[in-house]
């Protein structure tokens, strides 16, 4: 929705700074910039993309009356109604319909304390000179992104990481003990980038300074639902995603959907269009002929706009046409994520933003649901977790095994909380960054539990929302996911273990699907959203060779720092096309993005 901007810099040279952040990042907010100087040394920036509001009086930075405080966001709130109603009762005057205002008065009238009131998605900057605060915040399930630096007596943040960059900063410096994480998980670890010295602030976490960027506290804001809630039944479930659909396709701006045809999409296209009858513009990938047996996404949302309403648009991705734009999207890449739908996300948007200045998608199903091939991994695993460590222990070396098979029996560990990591990861995670992660995995009886919320702390929040948040902004479009609705999320987690384990992946969404009779979305065969590399990688000369001669590039320039485990793939790509294509692709996309950044 915008881009965030902050400064505390006494050394006199902010508004060259603050400028240059805000310069950098006007495609995240096409619609207005502004900065401002709200106090001696401190400076705060906006980048506006207009969604509720388009007046100027809902342009940022947000000041009160009495110019004491200020706020520069991104996101959305999905109560901001609500918070406003009670705010009117208090006497507050609003000047405008946004959420942003809202924001502002919320955190003026109720303080760090009333952060954990907010349900949505959100990054904000947040200074109050009368309180001599300066306040960073993330909404806990991270769909939002917020950078920051402190070192030499400068604090600074922003949406991306290139602002920071542009604003000199910090040095301009690779952050070599990432690649480790990346080989394995396809992004850094949690709370760092690739460039050393700016850290990312966490799903949840809210950071006060002093106005002289002295830290002052941090805190975890809880994910919190009040009651009444739901029952956990079909009509719960019903009830809860109708709402969260209307609250998220809520606008004053023309939005569409990511349609894929899989259950996820289909189900928030026909919940919408059965409680308004309005069309939605709707955005698919497809590829030509000879791939569309295996990738058949378009196929189906062809089917499921045929028979409602709709402005359809299929968006047709060849090898050239990669080779073509390739340059364009690494350019426009903030923070390298080794996941082959970002290119895709990022070709819808650049077709998407020709009618439209949202995009939503079914992102989270998956994650809340148990919709992934690894959770049923998990599971096959959870029925005697002995029995395979034993299978295991004998037969995952085994060459007659099939790939899938013995994928499944490499993954396995005596640790259940390190088999699923192994399931989730590109391969099986050496200890170094096993032990690592460790910290960051639920602990407990609900096993099954515990490997959903690690799909959604860390794949969840450092791959998908990444890549969409980054993929839709790079093209000045806000990036909805009607799924992380916090009543949906938490209607997930008051399900049991078992309820949660012995359900049908996806039990729920596939479930409604069935009941408004939409049978064949909810049986098709999960496709997974992503580019066709293997098959290109096999047919494809040009593709083949732009791939594999930047990993042999990173190979080359980044040599220690590659995992001894795969320093033949990197001397010798071409022998590991069949059974790591995955990754490949995963390093062709570091390796230009260094490149493109001049690391």
């Amino acid at each position: 929705m915008c881009g965030v901007h902050l400064l505390v810099n006494s050394t006199g040279k902010g508004g060259e700074s603050i400028q240059a952040m805000m310069e950098a990042c006007q495609h995240r907010g096409p619609d207005h910039s502004s900065w401002m100087e709200v106090s001696k040394g401190i400076y705060l920036a906006a980048n506006r993309l207009k969604i509720l509001d388009l007046r100027d009086q809902a342009n940022q930075p947000v000041v009160n009356e009495e110019e004491e405080a200020y706020l520069s966001w991104n996101g959305f709130l999905y109560n901001y109604q609500e918070l406003k109603n009670q705010l009117l009762m208090e006497g507050v005057v609003f000047k405008s319909t946004s959420d942003g205002e809202v924001l502002l008065m919320w955190l003026i009238r109720k303080g760090r304390e009333g952060v954990q009131q907010l349900q949505g998605m959100y990054a904000f900057a947040f200074v109050h000179t009368k309180k001599n605060q300066v306040i960073l915040g993330r909404d806990p399930l991270g769909v939002k992104s917020l950078y920051f630096t402190q070192q030499k007596g400068i604090l600074g943040c922003s949406s991306e990481i290139r602002c920071l960059l542009r604003a000199d900063l910090v040095p301009k410096k690779l952050h070599q003990e990432q690649f480790l994480p990346y080989f394995y998980l396809r992004h850094v670890l949690p709370g760092d980038t690739f460039i050393r010295g700016i850290q990312e602030l966490l799903p949840g976490e809210l950071k006060t300074w002093n106005l002289k960027g002295e830290p002052l506290d941090a805190r975890e804001i809880p994910l919190g639902v009040p009651a009444p809630k739901p029952a956990l039944t079909e009509k719960g479930f019903e009830e809860i995603m109708t709402d969260a659909v209307l609250k998220h396709f809520h606008a004053d701006v023309p939005l569409g959907l990511i349609l894929s045809g899989g259950a996820d999409s289909t189900l928030l296209y026909h919940l919408w269009y059965r409680q308004t009858g309005q069309v939605l513009p709707t955005f698919t990938i497809g590829f030509q002929d000879a791939y569309r047996k295996k990738f058949r996404d378009a196929d189906f949302a062809a089917k499921l706009v045929s028979s409602r309403k709709a402005f359809h648009q299929e968006v047709i991705i060849s090898p050239e046409w990669f080779l073509e734009t390739w340059p364009a999207y690494i350019r426009d890449l903030d923070q390298p994520v080794g996941d082959s739908a970002s290119y895709l996300t990022w070709a819808l948007a650049r077709k998407a933003k020709e009618s439209v200045k949202i995009l939503a998608s079914g992102a989270g199903a998956d994650e809340l649901f148990g919709g992934y091939n690894r959770h049923l991994a998990y599971k096959r695993y959870l029925q005697n977790p002995i029995f395979w460590n034993g299978v295991a222990a004998k037969f995952k070396r085994i060459p007659l095994v099939g790939n899938t098979f013995q994928r499944f029996l490499s993954g396995i560990h005596p640790s259940p909380q390190r088999t699923f990591m192994n399931f989730a990861s590109l391969s099986v995670l050496p200890d170094s960054l096993a032990n690592a992660l460790e910290g960051r995995y639920s602990l407990g009886e609900q096993l099954f539990k515990n490997a959903l919320e690690w799909d959604r702390t860390l794949y969840l929040v450092h791959d998908l929302l990444k890549i969409h948040d980054n993929a839709c902004m790079a093209h000045g479009i806000e990036g909805r996911v009607p799924f992380l609705d916090w009543k949906v999320v938490d209607w997930s987690l008051r399900l049991g273990e078992k309820e949660a384990r012995n359900a049908a992946p996806k039990f729920w969404v596939k479930s409604l699907l069935k009941r408004e009779g939409l049978t064949g979305f909810a049986r098709r065969k999960k496709f997974g959203f992503g580019l066709p590399i293997k098959e290109w990688l096999v047919e494809h000369a040009a593709f083949r060779n732009k791939v594999l001669s930047s990993v042999i590039d990173l190979g080359i320039q980044y040599q220690e720092m590659v995992p001894e485990e795969w320093r033949p793939l990197v001397q010798r790509p071409e022998r590991y096309i069949s059974s790591h294509f995955l990754l490949l692709f995963n390093l062709f996309v570091l390796s230009d993005w260094i490149k493109e950044n001049q690391l």
